[in-house]
């Protein structure tokens, strides 16, 4: 993967509450860490995502029970009570669920897209954690959907709009096959689907971590996500399903109580944090092989956890600290005020036997230099460089004030500045 390709997304983190304070040396042994001291915190994080995950539940809930009830009234396996007559009942079945899907996952969409404010915020948080030693903090959780949310919704969106083609693609295959259709178009059809669902959710998901972690335009942010995952193809893969543990529980979970109920149990208390921790700390791992990182030092880390009014004070005794080591000083005469070059030959030099015109001759030549000195200050004092200076200087000197033993305030300079 060519580095010159991410370049617009150096600069760009999205970490404005909070500063990376260190480089990671082995991303997983950290995150592991992390997870152990942090549990507590994973757990909150999993049940605020849980609460704008409900509405999903909601709709899987009502199409399950919606397809049973239909199940207890048409007659799929009996006649009606007229020996006479059997309804014909092929096929009955798959376009039931073909119109109970076309319902319920088009809602799915929009109860999916209420889901990626928790997603938004879960991401973010785990992200902060990762990269600040395990700050988390719910006003943070909510500043991560803030700033998240569209970059967020967008993949969500897109993948859920693919995943509600690949059901009702799936749903009208079986009906044709089922209606005596010729088999080949409808698996060929299901077949592409499927995978072009797979293809687009493995894009979003790197469309998410990039949205979740960069501040970048549109076009940036799918141009690089592209690259981001042409170049790990194969990672991606791994890590993607290694992340979707939680899903694959419950999905084994449907021929096996066992699991339903360990997919059900992992989901609501880790689930979702699970699959934060995993997919960021992959994803930082790739930002991090091929994007210079923003680490900051312990100092700047200390001033993103200080409040405004503490980091004003601080700023404030950081200045009046330079401005005491100037007045401690004193002024550089070197610095306040012109003074003229001196070339060679200027001051006459009186010779070992000298007689009183030698004396007057030099006198007369200090003089002279006297004046040049003194015209060359009236020319040169306004310069800018002298007037900056002891412009700054009178400023720190009138700004830094303390009390006498009378309580009477008194001047600070350079004289009583130490005492």
């Amino acid at each position: 993967m060519a580095e010159s390709k991410l370049q617009s997304l150096v600069g760009n983190e999205n970490a404005e509450d909070y500063v990376r304070t260190y480089a990671p040396k082995g991303r997983w042994r950290d995150a592991w860490q992390l997870f152990k001291s942090n549990f507590v915190r994973f757990i909150i994080i999993n049940v605020l995502t849980l609460v704008f995950f409900i509405p999903v539940v909601a709709v899987i809930y009502l199409r399950l029970a919606y397809i049973t009830g239909l199940a207890t009234v048409y007659p799929f396996s009996a006649n009606t009570g007229i020996s006479i007559f059997t309804p014909s009942t092929v096929g009955l079945s798959e376009r039931l669920v073909l119109s109970a899907d076309l319902l319920f996952y088009s809602v799915m969409i929009i109860a999916a897209l209420i889901a990626a404010v928790g997603f938004a915020g879960g991401a973010y948080s785990v992200k902060k954690m990762i990269n600040s030693n395990g700050q988390f903090t719910l006003k943070g959780y909510f500043h991560g959907v803030k700033t998240c949310y569209f970059n967020t919704a967008l993949p969500v969106f897109v993948f859920m709009v693919f995943l509600f083609g690949c059901f009702m693609i799936s749903d009208w295959a079986d009906l044709e096959i089922v209606n005596g259709a010729a088999a080949g178009g409808p698996i060929t059809a299901k077949v592409f689907i499927i995978i072009a669902t797979v293809i687009v959710g493995l894009y979003a998901l790197w469309v998410y971590a990039v949205g979740v972690s960069y501040k970048v335009k549109l076009k940036y942010l799918l141009k690089n996500s592209l690259v981001l995952l042409v170049g790990t193809i194969l990672q991606t893969i791994f890590m993607a399903g290694f992340a979707l543990i939680p899903l694959w529980l419950l999905l084994i979970g449907m021929s096996s109580q066992f699991f339903l109920w360990a997919g059900l149990l992992f989901t609501v208390f880790i689930g979702f944090s699970f699959f934060f921790l995993v997919w960021m700390a992959y994803t930082q791992w790739v930002f991090d092989s091929f994007i210079t990182p923003a680490i900051a030092s312990e100092k700047e880390a200390e001033r993103a956890r200080m409040t405004p009014k503490q980091l004003e004070e601080a700023r404030l005794e950081e200045a009046r600290s330079e401005a005491r080591e100037i007045l401690a000083a004193g002024k550089s005469e070197l610095i306040s005020k012109p003074i003229m070059p001196i070339g060679e030959n200027v001051v006459a030099v009186i010779p070992a036997r000298f007689t009183r015109a030698d004396v007057a001759a030099a006198s007369g030549a200090r003089a002279d230099l006297e004046g040049d000195i003194a015209a060359y200050y009236e020319q040169h004092k306004n310069d800018a460089k002298y007037v900056e200076y002891n412009k700054l200087f009178a400023e720190r000197e009138k700004a830094l004030s303390s009390t006498d033993k009378k309580g009477k305030k008194k001047k600070i300079s350079s004289e009583n500045l130490l005492h």
